[in-house]
């Protein structure tokens, strides 16, 4: 059996549950088959139909859920994650959409706790976002894993599901979005109080990291709830992590501790993102990548440009 680590973030939501996210910072090798993102990828075809926009919902402890459907069975309902590298099935809808494994055997999960659980490889024909036909991808790789947590059926990787496009999450107009194939980012060229950034890719690892202003490396991770998390022990100038500590449950039933730690500022490029609340990750795999979630990326529009290997992060102005 196959070992493999997958982050798969979605759960990461609201603390105060039981169900929160794995995370892991490394994508290895049977997931990296999966991986549309970790291709050099070259400006779409011309004769590619960019499909229409979708409409998310925001689900307490769920995250970002859009309806998809699967070989035109559905709706079910899947978390948008740029972090899960994957996308993620329940064994039930699977069974719904009447999807079938491979026959390469099981490939074995892990989260940040290191728990692992199996999964199997399988492939959606057809895979649709907002409407039945409203297809985004043919031939989509995917893993079936046996349960998920309640009210989820899947965990939707939108830089596989949009390749060779790129795509556009806008949090506050709660939309998904192809990014057209006639639109590029350009370096210089940033939105009144936003950013445009290097899309960096880690080796056989399409996933969005951006490079903050301290040189570290972070990962832009719609699936998870934190605002800013780091992984490490020690935090603080005298050494000490503030008093409120959390037990985070990962998909795989593994647990680690998040501590809570005095806010941070950090800066993106152009962009300065102050008093972000901190949480230190312990006890979970060393390699994990500082984490970017929701709780810090909520008033963006985050726009992923695979082609030009950009991303824009602009501020959503109410009218």
């Amino acid at each position: 059996m196959e070992r493999s680590a997958l982050k798969a973030g979605v759960y990461i939501a609201l603390l105060a549950f039981s169900w929160a996210a794995p995370i892991s910072g490394a994508a290895l090798s049977s997931v990296r088959r999966h991986h549309a993102g970790a291709r050099n990828v070259s400006a779409p075809p011309q004769d590619i139909k960019t499909p229409a926009p979708a409409r998310l919902r925001v689900v307490k402890g769920r995250g970002l859920v859009v309806n998809v459907w699967l070989n035109q069975s559905g709706p079910y309902a899947f978390a948008v994650d740029t972090g899960s590298g994957v996308t993620v099935i329940s064994a039930q809808a699977a069974r719904g959409a009447g999807l079938t494994p491979n026959e390469r055997g099981k490939v074995e999960i892990a989260g940040l706790s290191d728990t692992f659980v199996s999964g199997q490889e399988t492939v959606v024909n057809q895979l649709s976002i907002g409407e039945v036909t409203n297809t985004v991808a043919t031939g989509h790789k995917a893993l079936i894993v046996p349960t998920l947590p309640v009210g989820i059926d899947g965990i939707l990787d939108p830089t596989a599901a949009f390749a060779p496009l790129g795509y556009v999450i806008d949090i506050p107009g709660k939309q998904l979005r192809a990014l057209d194939k006639t639109t590029r980012l350009r370096m210089g060229e940033e939105p009144p109080g936003g950013t445009v950034v290097r899309w960096i890719r880690q080796a056989h690892d399409g996933r969005p990291y951006v490079r903050l202003g301290d040189n570290r490396l972070a990962l832009i991770d719609t699936g998870s709830g934190f605002a800013l998390a780091v992984i490490g022990t020690v935090v603080g100038p005298n050494g000490k992590n503030e008093a409120r500590k959390t037990s985070v449950h990962d998909l795989n039933g593994g647990s680690f501790t998040a501590r809570t730690v005095a806010p941070t500022t950090v800066s993106i490029g152009s962009l300065v993102l102050r008093n972000i609340p901190t949480e230190v990750l312990i006890n979970t795999q060393f390699d994990a990548p500082v984490i970017l979630g929701r709780s810090a990326l909520y008033p963006f529009r985050i726009t992923f440009d695979p082609a030009s290997k950009l991303i824009e992060i602009a501020p959503v102005v109410a009218n």
